[in-house]
């Protein structure tokens, strides 16, 4: 996975990130799919409702071009 350096985290536009507060980056692929996998880690934890969850899947997927990106919260 590509490094993200804090200078580059703190300069990516709110729309970079899955949830709000600059949590969940997917700037790439990469991320992306990372974002994913620590999405279900939080659930399996209980640091992360589903439903948080699932907005991370569906930003993640966003930008893995797993389906149209149309999203409404």
């Amino acid at each position: 996975m590509a490094v993200l350096s804090t200078k580059a985290r703190n300069a990516m536009p709110a729309s970079k990130f899955a949830l709000p507060g600059g949590r969940f980056p997917v700037p790439d692929k990469a991320h992306a799919a990372n974002a994913k996998a620590r999405a279900t880690q939080g659930v399996k934890a209980g640091t992360l409702s589903p439903e948080d969850a699932a907005k991370v899947r569906h930003k993640a997927d966003a930008v893995l071009g797993k389906h149209d990106s149309t999203y409404t919260t």
